[in-house]
Formats: structure tokens, sequence, C-alpha cells
């Protein structure tokens, strides 16, 4: 899936001179902002690693400092690899298990319309933030992202959204990428700050537009600071190879490993493996570009039923 490769210039216009010159530092203070939406910013937060995952956690914690008004509704387990799915159920186990935490025994999606429907039901959230994930999400990797389809749920129900993954394109590191997610939630603290001084009163984004955000794993320790920030695009490559092995009694043994290509000029695989911020726009639906849009229109004249 390219889609994050056709969207309207104006919307990698809108996301180039909000990032151009920023750098990552750990533990800056905030800057002052023009006002948004009136108060705190309100802050839907979830995941697919699970509502006590360490990502989700640390997300809280540095959102909560800098001032933003979070609630977590995200899944009671780990539903890494869940995309886009929702649960088809006549009913879902929810727990309340402390303030200003949910949990919800279902996918992101299924944690996000719950979460917009009851917990912030009567007025929506400004703001859905999915992550930060253990591990990227890039190339083929965001396609079937539970951590992107939470923020896609957001954005179905016309919620602005950002997901937020830290890694880079191999088998993360558990120490030294949960180190990373520090600078990951101080690039995301100033990132969302400089949306909502851009956006004055109105919408933190354009209607229907969201950003894939992934941060590499910089350093030794995975605390160094980011080379740079980059408007990206989804890399068309899958990344990850499957293999099936036959047990011999009907059943197949999967293992999977990384299978990296040749990155593709100003993809967000290029701007990780540099060490770089992928700050990559995406959309909630499926559609292609109006150049596919043309082809297809091709490719099916004079067909008949």
């Amino acid at each position: 899936m390219q889609r994050k490769r056709v969207l309207p210039l104006a919307t990698l216009l809108l996301c180039a001179p909000a990032l151009a010159g920023t750098v990552p530092a750990a533990a800056a203070p905030r800057a002052a902002t023009t006002p948004g939406p009136a108060g705190p910013l309100r802050i839907l937060l979830t995941n697919d690693d699970g509502y006590n995952a360490p990502g989700i956690r640390l997300a809280f914690a540095r959102l909560t400092a800098a001032g933003y008004d979070v609630t977590i509704v995200a899944p009671l387990t780990n539903q890494s690899g869940a995309g886009t799915k929702t649960t088809n159920t006549p009913s879902v186990t929810v727990r309340h298990p402390e303030p200003k935490v949910w949990a919800v025994d279902g996918t992101p999606g299924d944690s996000v319309a719950f979460g917009l429907s009851e917990v912030f039901e009567g007025r929506a959230p400004d703001l859905v933030v999915s992550g930060t994930n253990f591990g990227p999400n890039v190339a083929g990797l965001a396609t079937h992202s539970g951590t992107v389809g939470g923020a896609v749920a957001g954005l179905d129900a016309g919620v602005p959204a950002i997901a937020l993954s830290t890694g880079g394109v191999t088998a993360p590191d558990p120490v030294t990428t949960v180190n990373a997610m520090g600078p990951t939630l101080d690039f995301a603290v100033k990132l969302i700050d400089r949306l909502r001084s851009r956006a004055r009163s109105g919408p933190l984004l354009p209607k229907g537009i969201g950003l894939n955000v992934n941060h590499p794993v910089v350093g030794a320790d995975g605390k160094g600071t980011a080379a740079g920030v980059a408007a990206t695009f989804q890399d068309p490559q899958p990344l990850l190879k499957a293999d099936f092995t036959d047990a011999g009694d009907g059943t197949w043994k999967v293992g999977v490993k990384v299978d990296l290509r040749t990155p593709a000029r100003g993809g967000d695989v290029e701007a990780v493996s540099a060490g770089k911020i992928a700050v990559s726009p995406m959309n909630a639906d499926w559609n292609a570009g109006p150049a596919d849009s043309v082809l297809t229109g091709a490719l099916i004249a004079g067909l008949r039923p």
C-alpha cells in the first residue's frame, strides 16, 4: 500500500515547514504556544502493546507533564499486528483499573471506538495519540500495525491522530528501544505543540489526515539525539518475509525475518536508517492517487459486463 505517497501537496507542505529545523532534545522545556482548543489539550492515548506496556505508560507520563489532559483507552492485552481490525462480538470486557486509564479487551480500533463513544461521550478529544510502539512501523509494517490502526480509528471518527513508534529497521533490542522512547516522546511534545500553535483555535491537522511518526534508536544506549526530521512517505517494500516449515503433522512452523531492500528515496525506511525521525502523512482510507485512478480507467476501458 502506498497511500501516503499520493496525498495532496498541501499536506506535505503543511508537514515540512512545521518540522524543518526541529531538533529533538532530551527533556527540553515546553515552549509557549498560541492558544488552541480552550483549556488543556485533551488526548485519547492508545496503543497495540497493551494498556500497561512501557511505551504507553511513558507516553502518559511525558504528555501529562507537558500539560496535556491525557486519558488512556487501550487494549487489555497485547494486540500487535492487529491493524485496523475491530471486533464483531455482542459484548466487550472493559476495565477501569485506575483514574484516567481504561483497558478494553479488544483491538486498538475497539479501544478507540469505546473511548470516543463512552469515555469522551459528548465531546471528542482534540487528538488521538497511538503509542509509542515498541519497534518501528515503517514500510509494510505500517499497513498491518495495530499502532497505526489505533490512529486510523481516530481519523475514521474525524479526530486528528498521530501514531508514534520507536525503533530501527532491525529487530528491536529491549533496553535500547525503551531508552529511545524518552527522545521519541520529547519530540512528540514538540510536534504536538507545533501543530497546536499552527492550528490556533482550529483542528490540529487537516480533516482526514494523520501522521505516522517513527523515531530511530540512536547511540549505544538508545538515548542519543536523532540526526534530523524528515517528511516522508510509507516505503512500499514489505520489510518482513515469512517462512513456513512443514512440521509433518498438518501444522506449519512460522518464521519471520527482516528482508530489507534498497529504501525508496524520500521514504520512511531511508529516513529511519539514516538516524532521522520519519514523519509520514496518512489518511484513513485505501484510495490511491489521481494517477492510479487514470490508470485504472485505462485498464477497464471498453470492458462490458
